[in-house]
């Protein structure tokens, strides 16, 4: 794959303009985690012998360790864009004149910004400060001054970046020793869990690998109203750090984007990446070397889910940006454009909501009950984000 990369940014860079796709593929991804109002999964359970039902019900959750869903695919495609707009970000920084030093700044504080947001959506719904940094955005925030000096060095130092970093993961869970007799009922994973793995792939298991090591030191270091002990789906802080290198691909992605070239060799390369990272991700899967598994972002994931985001990129490219199909997406550029406000109201705003949907109660009860209140809750949703898009309100960091 590399074989194929772009030249570097420094090269003959195509002017600044807005991508329409990079909105939809955005909205697209915010609008599946807010899709979770619709509760699928409650539908499949009252419709038990649908397969139709179970199928999205599936999707529509985390896998339970390894393995992929498409609800999985949203916090990789979010990471995934940020990598992909810094190219333009930073050219545009550049072209209004803004120096090195004054860049960083804002780097730094946005960093800083992203990361006590996320502890501040974890701790409304904790009803108390919960100092945890497995949220999505506290984990870009965590990673972000690394992709932010990155992005201004060749591309030669994203592919060695990139793979420094998975080796370096996968070296670290490797070479820690497997417990041996270790009673997985006072971390959180029930007796004869069936997702427990034996040799090799053990070293990958829920709440006894590394970065769970980490965080029982790490997370008792803040004011805490009962010792960390695990976190009840195994998300571990140090996920920040394979995290990078999912921003790294998008990266490379935005200057294939921003380079001189034609749409068809960059919806060739987007396709060629996609299914490159996909076969690593699954080759090392089955070769037993990585299981696949998001919860805390091995290396094969990042290739795997690496391999979904260059897809989805080259879907929304061919659609929007080589054969012009932009009305359609209109839905999805009001919410993709205002992401980190749909991300919040989306996170907070379950109370409230909650009152409104409540006239669907006045509909006729039964299967399907959840879908009439999960669609109000989203219209709502979409309305406020839309009155924000005419208003010209937009949440930047």
């Amino acid at each position: 794959m590399t074989a194929a990369s772009p030249p570097p940014t420094e090269t003959a860079p195509v002017p600044a303009r807005r991508w329409l796709s990079l909105d939809a593929y955005r909205g697209w991804v915010m609008c599946l985690m807010m899709g979770e109002a619709l509760q699928f999964y409650t539908v499949a359970g009252a419709r038990p012998q649908s397969a139709f039902w179970r199928f999205l019900g599936q999707q529509q959750t985390h896998a339970k360790w390894t393995g992929c869903s498409l609800h999985d695919l949203i916090q990789p495609s979010f990471t995934f864009l940020v990598g992909v707009v810094l190219p333009f970000s930073l050219a545009s920084r550049a072209a209004r004149g803004q120096s090195a030093r004054r860049m960083t700044c804002h780097a730094l504080g946005r960093a800083l910004f992203l990361i006590l947001l996320g502890v501040l959506l974890r701790s409304i719904s904790a009803g108390h400060v919960n100092w945890t940094f497995e949220d999505t955005l506290s984990q870009i925030g965590l990673g972000y001054v690394f992709l932010f000096f990155l992005g201004s060095r060749p591309a030669r130092d994203h592919w060695i970046a990139l793979i420094t970093l998975l080796a370096g993961y996968w070296a670290a869970f490797a070479l820690y020793p497997v417990p041996q007799n270790f009673d997985y009922s006072k971390v959180g994973v029930p007796d004869h869990w069936s997702y427990l793995m034996s040799g090799f792939a053990a070293h990958w298991n829920k709440n006894s690998n590394p970065a769970w090591a980490f965080d029982t030191w790490f997370l008792n270091l803040f004011p805490r109203q009962t010792p960390f002990l695990f976190n009840k789906g195994g998300y571990p802080t140090l996920s920040f750090i394979p995290t990078i290198a999912t921003m790294i691909l998008g990266l490379i992605a935005g200057n294939v984007l921003r380079a001189p070239g034609s749409p068809g060799s960059k919806f060739r390369w987007f396709v060629c990446a996609g299914a490159v990272c996909l076969a690593l991700g699954l080759l090392a899967t089955h070769s037993g070397l990585c299981p696949i598994v998001k919860r805390i972002w091995t290396p094969s994931w990042v290739l795997f889910s690496g391999g979904w985001c260059f897809l989805y990129l080259a879907g929304f490219y061919a659609v929007i940006e080589m054969l012009g199909f932009r009305r359609w997406v209109f839905p999805l550029v009001v919410v993709g454009s205002n992401s980190i406000a749909a991300y919040c109201v989306a996170n907070v705003s379950d109370p409230i909501l909650d009152r409104f949907s409540r006239t669907a109660d006045a509909l006729p009860p039964g299967p399907y009950a959840t879908l009439w209140r999960g669609g109000i809750v989203l219209l709502i949703l979409w309305l406020v984000l839309y009155a924000l898009y005419r208003k010209k309100i937009f949440l930047r960091i």
